[in-house]
């Protein structure tokens, strides 16, 4: 049987070991970590063929099985990931603010790494790659505890991972994954709270509950993607089209896709019938409200469960709103604070969607595809926060750090 207690004790000194390692220590681990990636690809795929094939026995949607696949493709992708990490600049150690008072006293606000942080994650065998070497970079210590569906395959690459530390001379424990299947380890794990610094838990609402209920260390979920994109009164037809299409159909299985679409009643005559055709001609199941249907006739009935639904697939809900303050009504009912975006051509309503909205990310005019921390010049992401505290968005090597006063005197006495 697992001890987690154990595993966390031996990540907290990992932890400490590596809050002595030199940045270039550490970018050498990661280069490590990405060549024994491709020196075992063949290992990893026929790890990953095992669960693709038990999830295909249960019936597993396209859409996740897309989430869980593993190609050669893909693995270079991993891999790629991981050295582009090494060669994003180390947060550890940066300056945030430096003050020297009238008695001499320097005071200093420095980054420095969060301790360990465990992550809690469903499907998606390549957040067992990121998530450990941003942690790593950063100077933590990672307990990974994937699902069950992902099993053979985060074995696989966590054994790799760790490998290639030790042939760095770094602590192996750095890297540790908890088996699947066993949702008291999860529990477990969550009340660490003499070892374990943050908990990220990544996954479906199930998950997201369980892990908020039951942990007594500090939490920020990345809790479901329910996106919507708002299509203005007089917005560019053609623009709303790449939007929605983009949005929805090149990974509907992700967290930033689009789940609902929303149309302004006094132009959706003109912007509605392009942007069904095209998302219909996708594949795309449009779930409508009565005003949809009397425009798009294809579209099914919406039921009350469609709104706020995130559906990770080729659905996708679709409501016409009574103008921008419909839209906003909307959203605050049913959104997920993850990401929400506007096509229009009217910058004051623009505005109001900046200052009104209440989400991680908000969006003008673009793809909510690009609330990704990649597109937003992070680098590899350890996930999307939707909580507020003490990060909001796509996380990461900043996110992954605190900070610590350092005051520095020359025998100074407090009056």
């Amino acid at each position: 049987m697992t001890d987690v207690s154990t595993i966390c004790r031996r990540a907290r000194a990992a932890s400490r070991s590596l809050a002595t390692i030199d940045t270039a220590g550490k970018d050498r681990a990661l280069r490590a970590m990405a060549a024994g990636l491709r020196a075992h690809a063949q290992k990893v795929l026929e790890a990953n063929a095992r669960d693709l094939e038990a999830a295909r026995a249960r019936g597993t949607s396209g859409a996740l099985l897309d989430r869980l696949a593993l190609d050669a493709g893909r693995l270079e992708q991993m891999a790629s990931a991981v050295e582009q990490v090494a060669s994003l600049p180390d947060p550890v150690g940066t300056v945030l603010s430096d003050t020297k008072r009238d008695d001499g006293l320097r005071i200093r606000r420095v980054r420095v790494p969060l301790g360990v942080v465990a992550m809690v994650y469903e499907a998606r065998p390549n957040v067992t790659a990121e998530a450990s070497a941003l942690c790593l970079k950063s100077g933590n210590a990672v307990v990974l505890r994937g699902g069950s569906e992902a099993a053979h395959s985060n074995a696989a690459i966590v054994s790799v991972l760790a490998d290639a530390l030790e042939r760095e001379s770094l602590p192996r424990d750095a890297v540790q994954a908890l088996p699947p299947g066993d949702r008291s380890m999860v529990r477990d794990l969550v009340q660490q709270t003499e070892t374990v610094d943050l908990v990220i838990p990544r996954g479906g609402e199930a998950l997201i509950a369980f892990v908020r209920e039951n942990a007594h260390v500090p939490v920020i979920a990345h809790a479901k993607g329910v996106c919507h994109l708002y299509l203005d009164a007089g917005a560019d037809a053609e623009a709303a089209v790449r939007l929605a299409v983009n949005g929805k159909l090149q990974r509907p299985g992700v967290c930033n896709a689009i789940e609902c679409l929303l149309v302004d009643a006094s132009d959706a005559a003109r912007l509605l019938p392009p942007v069904a055709k095209a998302l219909l001609a996708g594949g795309c199941e449009l779930r409508g409200c009565e005003r949809t249907r009397a425009l798009v006739p294809e579209a099914v009935p919406a039921r009350d469960d469609d709104w706020g639904r995130e559906y990770i697939d080729r659905i996708l809900a679709v409501r016409v709103v009574d103008g921008i303050d419909g839209a906003l009504e909307h959203v605050a009912r049913f959104g997920s604070g993850h990401t929400e975006a506007i096509c229009t051509k009217d910058t004051a309503r623009a505005d109001r969607w900046r200052r009104e909205i209440d989400a991680a990310c908000v969006v003008v005019n673009a793809s909510t595809r690009f609330h990704d921390g990649g597109e937003l010049g992070l680098g590899a992401e350890i996930g999307i926060a939707t909580s507020k505290l003490h990060w909001r968005g796509a996380m990461g090597l900043e996110a992954l750090t605190t900070f610590q006063w350092r005051v520095d005197g020359d025998g100074q006495t407090r009056g």
